[in-house]
């Protein structure tokens, strides 16, 4: 019997549907799971009659395989993964190839690479973006790891991920080690920063403007046919047209407490490791835990007041304001995202190729756009560029926005509606344009209270003073750090 080009390990939705995409482009699959019944169950149902070899051990799995051995990994993140691993092992051979799929936090992959290959064998941990029907139909896939593993897969990763509309894969090799894993993990925190704040624009229609959802259907069926055009605006529409058997709109009686599976948390945290102002996905990833405090709200809704304000002005132009807030919040997300991302390729000395990871996030992925195409071709441009919004496109679509963007942010708090991933938005762009920041005033109080010494506007970067305000400080300075 012809043995399988790669196997699958874990067959849930995500592995399931990776197997049959991968059988559907010629490849044989190989496929095993911890409670072997599924297996049978797989065989016998959606992969019956197909190019797919069910194995109930992890013998026969490894007797399945050409060579190099190509294992893909489709299990919960965390000790399950390390598990697997160990299994594994021993029936391999120097140079087979074990490959993480799932959302594995990064320095969990990079210690995992480095383990392996002391083993002999290569890994690559990869982000796998698109949810079920991407893994069916062509995800986007940030693989990294082992540089030596990328030939062995590539052919396989790039027959079965997305295509862009020229028909270029939404695949490529990512860096070493962690890299792969930190695309992706960054990816779900810009997918955080779209999702909430889409809700926002939602809430003031509904809230501020008291739009029907026949009515927000019309507008987001309209927005996806220009600068928005995305996934996340296409399913927002489908959402807001959706109705039940007995007619009444669906989303109107889903509970309003969000839940989150830590890729966004880890995207903050890392951001805070690096020192990046990752203010908006921060944002998203705290209004995400606001909403779960669900009998907490409705308790305060019954105390506390806020303003009895109606929305000023022509519904029809507001409209149109808040669709370039929302563009221009969306371009500050990408240009806070990229900045940790480049912040994080320098410490651990990753190349990463920006304008190929955008391209990578063109298809099969959540946060998919045609957005992304005008990133392609900003990092096209400059290569080096430090922040989008220094490139040409988005500093000028970001201005042509902003009145329409403070217009938004001055009527939800006049109407007391949160908009917290637009308003940091909004306000990192000024913070980001400011010649001079009143961090002055804060290293002040920090040597006040602390002697932390500060620089000086008339002397060197790099130099460091102390004030004895007090008088009774003396001249013994703290020494300079950063947490």
């Amino acid at each position: 019997m012809a043995k399988a080009d790669i196997a699958v390990v874990g067959l849930a939705v995500m592995g399931e549907n990776l197997i049959l995409n991968m059988e559907s482009k010629g490849f044989t699959v190989a496929c095993f799971n911890r409670t072997v019944s599924k297996v049978d169950d797989f065989l016998n149902g959606r992969a019956k009659g197909k190019n797919i070899i069910g194995c109930h051990s992890i013998e026969e799995l490894a007797a399945n395989l050409k060579k190099p051995r190509k294992i893909m990994l489709m299990v919960k993140a965390g000790s399950a993964v390390d598990e697997f691993i160990e299994l594994l092992l021993p029936h391999l051979d120097n140079g087979d190839i074990l490959i993480d799929g799932g959302n594995s936090h990064f320095p969990d992959t990079t210690r995992r690479t480095q383990y392996v290959e002391s083993k002999g064998k290569l890994y690559i941990g990869t982000g796998v973006s698109g949810g079920e029907e991407g893994a069916l139909l062509g995800p986007s896939i940030m693989p990294g790891g082992s540089p030596a593993a990328w030939p062995a897969v590539k052919s396989i990763f790039q027959k079965i991920s997305a295509k862009t509309d020229k028909g270029e894969p939404c695949c490529d090799w990512v860096g070493e080690n962690g890299a792969g894993h930190f695309v992706k993990m960054v990816h779900n925190g810009i997918e955080y920063g779209d999702m909430q704040m889409i809700c926002e624009t939602y809430q003031m229609m509904r809230q501020g403007m008291g739009l029907t959802n026949p009515q927000m259907h019309e507008v987001f069926t309209e927005w996806n046919k220009g600068e928005l055009d995305s996934y996340l605006i296409e399913i927002t529409r489908d959402i807001l047209g959706y109705k039940d058997e007995t007619g009444n709109y669906v989303l109107d009686s889903i509970l309003d407490t969000a839940g989150q599976k830590g890729t966004g948390k880890w995207t903050v945290l890392s951001a805070l490791d690096s020192g990046q102002p990752l203010t908006l996905i921060a944002e998203a990833v705290f209004a995400r835990c606001l909403s779960a405090l669900k009998e907490e709200r409705v308790a305060a809704a019954g105390v506390l007041n806020g303003p009895k304000a109606k929305l000023l002005g022509d519904k029809k132009t507001f409209i149109n304001d808040l669709k370039q807030a929302l563009y221009a919040s969306k371009i500050i997300s990408y240009a806070q995202g990229y900045q940790l991302m480049r912040s994080v390729a320098n410490e651990f000395k990753w190349n990463l190729n920006y304008g190929g990871i955008a391209l990578m996030w063109r298809g099969g992925c959540i946060i998919r756009s045609a957005f992304l195409g005008k990133i392609k071709e900003a990092f096209d441009r400059n290569p080096g560029l430090t922040n989008l919004l220094l490139d040409p496109f988005f500093k000028d679509a970001v201005e042509k926005a902003q009145s329409s963007w403070r217009r938004v942010v001055t009527e939800a708090v006049r109407l007391g509606i949160p908009m917290p991933a637009i308003t940091a938005a909004l306000s990192y762009f000024d913070g980001y344009r400011s010649t001079r920041l009143p961090a002055n005033l804060l290293q002040a109080q920090r040597d006040y209270f602390g002697a932390h010494t500060y620089e000086r506007v008339d002397k060197p970067r790099g130099q460091f003073f102390h004030t004895n305000w007090t008088g009774r400080g003396g001249s013994t300075a703290s020494s300079t750090y950063t947490v």
